[in-house]
């Protein structure tokens, strides 16, 4: 019986230590208030940077006095109230300065790598004009070491160097005065060597203009960026257009871009475009209108749709004496203030100007849910394309528009304007006032692709391809501009809502007609297309093929570059 107390007394009494132990707190050790230290590059051309291989200077500025112990953050350590080091490697470093038995203080200092900073030096009269223009480069590559440098350029097709001569490579610093043959964004590339060491890549977009002031088309680019490019007819021989990078990007589904009065409005719908349960996406919209400078120096939030339904994100859009109307997926359109920046849709605060409802197509054919395409004003008239449950155009003027939404058992007169390309499902369109020329897309099935006529045919044109075909666009040899409506939703849209011409816009000099093209005829590229008046076809605008486009806009005003 002892043996066995004497054993319970030896677990009770390890269980008690066990217990202590197990409630012993952590004691976090805090920086000392009265430790503290600076620090600074000391080398001559670089005391801003700290940059790989740079001289840094750390220095305490304690209160408190006793040996200072240095840790790097990197392995190395260092004693004294004034120490150097040098970081071989790019990172964040926590650098820890110890006084004695006083305390610490710990501070992150990031180290940069090394890379050439291109510059160009300035331009006399800001543009650098095509075959004209000789621009020059400048380099600073910080060596704090003094190692050895090693220079190797790489320029775009088409560089000039100053005596004319084309030049694709240059060893050495400076390569000279440059000129260039080709209009667009040219991509100069710099490969540099440091000691042993390859650096990372070097790099300057030089935008380069066309010789005398033409119109500009903005487009964007699929999971890329806004482009611009010059809309120049009078080409020499041998000179490409190419187009410029904005450096701004488009978003996830930007259908449709304007342009006005030097300014770039672009209405992404986000992520969720297409048909989608309302209360599993309830609060998945992400759509925004963001605003531009036409040379992409300047970009902010006009209005953003955060965490609302997705089918309230911005679609579709069009400007009227300083407001910009804008479309949902299916019911309606608001409008907003030009100035506005910065805000989040409310319906409290951007009510519904006009609904499917408030027409008097209501319940004649026109359903709750018809989904919304482009629309605008044509000699007054407002022209609104449908692409499901009522397909067509619909015709009304703004005092058309009723009060309030009727109910399902309601009727009100139609308008007089009428509702055209009745059973056609339009998506787009543009209005060509000075040639009295217009033109739309369908893709309703037989009858898909680009149409031209004027306003009297308009009203004469039926759901059939005998109806339609006097007025298809096609391109060289006999292909129409057919849109891919095969693949991933997420790609091509729901059967009402395409997105493989997602808008048209005018060239009011000449009177042709952009539109990006998502092909779905294996004989015919994506890309950019243009209308040609003078051949009456369509053709790939040069420098785009298979670039898959959504919105495109056009600055009407001259200019050689932006």
């Amino acid at each position: 019986m002892k043996k066995y107390k004497i054993t319970g007394l030896l677990i009770a009494l390890s269980m008690i230590i066990v217990s202590c132990i197990d409630h012993v707190p952590n004691v976090e050790k805090l920086p000392s208030p009265d430790v503290a230290f600076n620090y600074s590059v000391t080398d001559n051309s670089y005391q801003l940077d700290y940059y790989v291989g740079a001289t840094i200077e750390f220095r305490s500025t304690s209160a408190a006095a006793g040996e200072c112990n240095w840790d790097f953050g990197d392995g190395n350590t260092a004693k004294g109230e004034v120490v150097t080091h040098k970081y071989p490697v790019t990172g964040t470093y926590p650098v820890t300065l110890t006084v004695g038995d006083k305390g610490f203080v710990a501070h992150n200092i990031y180290i940069s790598d090394i890379r050439p900073i291109l510059t160009i030096d300035p331009i006399e009269g800001g543009i650098c004009e095509v075959n004209t223009t000789l621009i020059n480069i400048s380099v600073d590559l910080p060596n704090p070491e003094g190692l050895s440098e090693e220079y190797s350029w790489i320029f775009p097709e088409g560089t000039l160097n100053e005596a004319g001569v084309e030049i694709t490579t240059f060893t050495g610093k400076n390569p000279g005065k440059l000129k260039f043959k080709h209009v667009g964004s040219q991509t100069i590339r710099l490969q540099t060597r440091l000691g042993d060491r390859l650096l990372d890549e070097g790099m300057k977009k030089v935008p380069v203009g066309f010789y005398e002031p033409v119109p500009t088309l903005y487009y964007a680019a699929k999971k890329g960026n806004i482009m611009a490019l010059k809309l120049a007819n009078n080409v020499p021989e041998g000179m490409k257009i190419n187009p410029f990078d904005m450096g701004v990007k488009s978003g996830e589904h930007p259908l449709n871009i304007l342009f006005d009065d030097q300014t770039l409005y672009v209405l992404d719908c986000g992520k969720t475009f297409t048909f989608v349960d309302d209360e599993t996406f309830r609060n998945q919209g992400n759509g925004r209108i963001f605003v531009m400078s036409k040379d992409g120096g300047e970009v902010s939030n006009m209005l953003s749709n955060g965490g609302q339904y997705a089918f309230d994100d911005p679609y579709y859009g069009y400007i009227e004496s300083g407001q910009l109307y804008f479309t949902d997926r299916r019911t309606g359109w608001a409008k907003i203030d030009l100035t506005e920046r910065n805000r989040m849709l409310d319906r409290g605060e951007f009510p519904f100007i006009v609904e499917n409802g408030k027409l008097g197509y209501y319940n004649r054919g026109l359903s709750y849910g018809a989904t919304n395409g482009c629309f605008g004003k044509v000699n007054g008239v407002w022209y609104w394309c449908k692409t499901f449950n009522g397909e067509g155009i619909l015709r009304f003027k703004d005092s058309d528009i009723l009060p309030r939404v009727l109910g399902s058992g309601e009727s009100a007169p139609e308008p007089a304007d009428g509702w055209v390309l009745r059973n056609l499902h339009t998506k787009s369109f543009v209005w060509d006032e000075g040639r009295g020329a217009f033109y739309f897309s369908v893709w309703t099935t037989g009858m898909e692709g680009v149409y031209r006529c004027t306003l009297a045919d308009l009203d004469k044109i039926t759901a059939t391809a005998a109806s339609l075909n006097p007025y298809k666009l096609t391109f060289a040899n006999g292909k129409s501009a057919v849109p891919n409506m095969t693949g991933a939703v997420a790609d091509v849209g729901s059967a009402g809502e395409y997105i493989a011409i997602c808008q048209l816009a005018l060239d009011k000099a000449t009177g042709a007609v952009y539109f990006g093209l998502r092909s779905g005829d294996p004989d015919v590229r994506s890309g950019l297309i243009r209308y040609n008046p003078t051949s009456g076809k369509l053709e790939h605008v040069p420098g785009t093929e298979g670039v898959e486009i959504y919105g495109v806009a056009v600055n009407n005003a001259p200019a050689k570059l932006f």
